[in-house]
């Protein structure tokens, strides 16, 4: 079940907004709208999209993507491991770069040091997008 208004479920080009303490998401774009608030969440339509801010409820999760080339973008902040299984359960993460982070996070415990903080991948693949990225992974994975 989904949050959005179903007239705007379809739509690629509306985005949610959340401003406030706790957790945000703000669409950076070229040419941004607001639609219609519905509690703290304000929906936007948004064309060229240049970057996407996102702060958990929590704060252990703050993620930017800036758009680099047409719909790919770099990828880069702290993702709690909740946030992590998230994306991956969204599609925004591969399994292949799931099955990378986890080795690494393996590899960092028989050494004994902590999981390494910053991950460069390739291209993850979201559907129809790729995104370019470096993401930087805080607690246990």
């Amino acid at each position: 079940m989904s949050f959005i208004p179903e007239g705007y479920f379809r739509d690629p080009e509306v985005f949610p907004e959340k401003e406030g303490d706790t957790g945000s998401i703000y669409i950076e774009a070229a040419d941004k709208v607001s639609l219609k608030r519905i509690r703290d969440i304000t929906f936007v339509n948004a064309r060229d999209i240049l970057g996407i801010i996102y702060v958990s409820k929590s704060g252990n999760t703050k993620l930017k993507w800036r758009e680099s080339r047409g719909e790919l973008g770099k990828l880069s902040g702290e993702a709690s491991t909740n946030s992590l299984v998230n994306l991956f359960t969204a599609r925004v993460l591969s399994k292949e770069y799931t099955d990378q982070l986890l080795a690494r996070a393996e590899l960092g415990e028989e050494e004994g040091g902590t999981v390494p903080q910053e991950f460069e991948t390739s291209t993850v693949e979201s559907g129809d997008q790729e995104l370019e990225g470096t993401l930087n992974v805080e607690g246990d994975v």
